[in-house]
């Protein structure tokens, strides 16, 4: 017999929170506050781990799923929870972690960034899978706990002429001669076009080309074919097409970008936190501003526009030469870049970058532990913005930067960047 309990809480991943018999038991698929009939599926030395079979008393912030692959697509975890209440929990998520980890409380808790709920998926990996079982290819994400792809036909998170294209791209793969052999399709959706990269592991035959052409034209996308490392990704059809980019209006930047190159999914949140962190940086001309893990210059070229002489450092060549070639576009000499290891920062390696006035830090999900570390206690950047895409990692920074550089957590604030998803980015304001 299943047991039925009380949801205590939500996780950082989404989970609800029971206790049976004093272990912790986490439950895909139940919200705080209610009361559930649960199936446990594995038992850890310390926590259990389990589905709700039933909703016995549904909360008030239940929602009905908007996607009809919600439950078994991996994609997101959270539809079941109203849209607000999804960037409540995320705040919380921040302040306990920034607490617990960091031990660090912000002076001032910034009002939460939203931007649509659904189609605003701008960047996406779909997998791709003959499975002769299901009578044909999968092409979509993979299912919850699992390496099979879900049998899906549409996306709700993904811009809705991507999410059209699912179904039309499964016709189209297993006409193809490998079709067993295209494991994933790279989408970037930029502001005049769309591409597809295919990840080839045989290439096309000339009838595959052909069908592939008329697939693009079809569809008005543009294709390209990446057969190995993200280096070897080229158009393939049409090979003239239009500039694939994004927009920063509030600061008249237009950022050219290959598809293989990171940039944020979500255009809309990407232009409220890029404006946030301006206004929480406050870059003035005569002062000199580092951005550390600066990409192709998302942060930077906004930081230049005021008039501030900016160093942009990155430990990828290519996306720094996109960087000086985005700088040199939108007619920015003040914008300089650099390649270097941020991961294996010294405070000698700092000090020789010479004095910042102010800094803007963008790490990955793994921080920028060596870059607080490596800070100097006095006389560095009077001002901190932080944008993170892991509260952990940002709470065990923080408590560096609090504790032992001399700085204040002046605000924090949570990005919803991914709706329906359990991921927090979010961002934060340090001060001397």
């Amino acid at each position: 017999m299943n047991p039925i309990v009380d949801i205590l809480s939500l996780d950082h991943e989404g989970h609800g929170v029971a206790r049976i018999d004093g272990k912790v038991t986490f439950v895909d698929g139940a919200l705080a506050g209610e009361r559930a009939e649960i199936s446990v599926y594995r038992k850890h030395a310390k926590y259990n781990s389990a589905n709700a079979v039933a909703i016995l008393s549904a909360s008030a912030q239940r929602a009905e799923p908007r996607c009809r692959y919600f439950g078994r697509c991996g994609g997101c975890s959270m539809q079941h929870l109203e849209a607000s209440a999804q960037v409540a929990a995320k705040q919380r998520v921040l302040e306990e972690s920034l607490a617990r980890i960091g031990k660090v409380r912000p002076d001032v808790i910034l009002p939460a960034l939203h931007g649509p709920s659904w189609g605003y998926r701008h960047r996406a990996r779909l997998s791709s899978r003959l499975v002769d079982k299901k009578g044909g290819v999968l092409v979509g994400f993979h299912e919850k706990r699992s390496s099979f792809i879900a049998d899906m036909a549409s996306c709700e998170i993904l811009t809705p002429d991507v999410s059209a294209l699912i179904q039309p791209l499964r016709e189209l793969i297993v006409q193809l001669s490998n079709a067993d052999r295209t494991p994933q399709i790279e989408v970037a959706v930029g502001e005049h076009v769309t591409v597809l990269v295919f990840r080839l592991l045989e290439p096309w035959n000339d009838e595959d080309a052909a069908k592939v052409r008329s697939f693009a034209e079809r569809h008005r996308v543009q294709v390209w074919e990446q057969k190995k490392g993200p280096d070897t990704a080229r158009p393939f059809w049409p090979d003239i097409a239009p500039e694939l980019s994004y927009t920063l209006p509030e600061f008249g930047l237009v950022m050219p970008f290959r598809p293989t190159e990171f940039t944020q999914v979500n255009t809309a949140i990407n232009r409220a936190l890029v404006g946030r962190a301006l206004r929480l940086l406050q870059p003035r001309a005569g002062e000199r501003i580092a951005d550390l893990f600066c990409g192709l210059g998302n942060f930077t070229l906004p930081i230049a526009r005021s008039g501030a002489e900016v160093l942009g450092i990155e430990g990828s060549a290519d996306l720094v030469a996109r960087a000086r070639e985005n700088a040199l576009r939108n007619h920015l000499p003040n914008a300089r870049f650099a390649v270097d290891n941020l991961f294996e920062m010294t405070p000698e390696k700092f000090a020789a970058l010479g004095h910042f006035d102010k800094l803007l830090i963008d790490p990955p999900r793994s921080g920028a532990i060596e870059v607080v570390k490596s800070l100097p206690d006095s006389g560095g950047p009077q001002r901190i913005v932080y944008v993170s895409c892991d509260p952990a990692t940002l709470a065990r920074d923080a408590e560096v930067l609090v504790h032992l550089k001399g700085y204040r957590i002046e605000a924090a604030g949570v990005a919803n960047m991914f709706p329906h998803t359990a991921h927090v980015e979010s961002i934060a304001l340090f001060q001397r």
